[in-house]
């Protein structure tokens, strides 16, 4: 599969990337609307998003670097081309709540309520951003068959792309790609509920993709490894705790619509 979209003056432009900046968009734009409607200063908004976007491609780079360690030691050159794949999703929303939890506090905002406004922006990123993996053919699960594919109702073109070296697999991007899709839905139509609490919308987000996140893992064959033991899973199992904690420590506070952004 061609991995380079188009070319630009001698620079080719990865459908990695394409994946990556679409999601980004849409996210930008559901957290300006959802922050405009929320009585965010718009400064605020862009400076967020800005900033936390930097700082999420980052720690997902350096996430992904240090659990590959030996690999990039040895081939320092390769740490830069991030167009190749290499961005752990966990280690880009660590570094983001990391960042945003300061910036929050710095400016005087409430962290609960930017991150219940950012939590379906976050998740329909991560859904956009996961086609990235189809075109670079990685991410992908264990070995299967064509008729396996077919009989799983999974669209023709994604099978051809799973085809690789003569070999088929399943293709664990999409199946994650669908959850996600999923969560944002249900995420915008719980949004609508003038009895949401604050907290649901994150809660729910850590819930819902560590739930999916640990079984998809399961399928797949690149996972990063700690010991013996597959890091995601281990991060999605403390994602779902956290998720319970927060929706439970809120669940008698103030609702979402009434609650201060300040």
């Amino acid at each position: 599969m061609n991995r380079v979209a188009f070319n630009i003056f001698g620079f080719n432009v990865y459908y990695y990337s394409l994946c990556i900046l679409l999601g980004v968009i849409v996210a930008y734009i559901l957290i300006t609307r959802e922050g405009k409607k929320q009585g965010l200063p718009k400064e605020f908004i862009s400076d967020l998003i800005f900033y936390t976007l930097i700082i999420g491609i980052l720690g997902a780079r350096v996430y992904y670097c240090v659990f590959n360690l030996d690999y990039y030691l040895a081939n320092p050159s390769e740490i830069l081309k991030i167009y190749n794949g290499g961005l752990a999703i966990h280690g880009g929303v660590i570094a983001g709540l990391i960042f945003v939890y300061f910036y929050t506090k710095k400016k005087n905002f409430s962290f609960i309520k930017i991150l219940d406004i950012v939590a379906p922006a976050v998740i329909i990123a991560q859904s956009f951003g996961r086609w990235g993996n189809f075109f670079n053919q990685e991410a992908h699960g264990g070995i299967t068959t064509y008729q396996n594919l077919k009989n799983m109702h999974i669209p023709e073109f994604i099978i051809n792309g799973m085809h690789i070296e003569g070999k088929y697999y399943y293709p664990t991007f999409f199946f994650e790609s669908i959850w996600c899709l999923i969560g944002f839905i249900i995420l915008m139509i719980a949004r609508r509920n003038k009895n949401l609490r604050k907290g649901f919308q994150i809660g729910f987000y850590f819930i819902w993709y560590g739930i999916g996140r640990f079984f998809i893992e399961a399928f797949r064959t690149d996972s990063l490894m700690f010991f013996g033991l597959k890091i995601a899973q281990i991060v999605s199992l403390i994602g779902i705790i956290i998720g319970i904690i927060i929706i439970v420590t809120n669940r008698n506070k103030k609702y979402y619509n009434e609650m201060e952004v300040k």
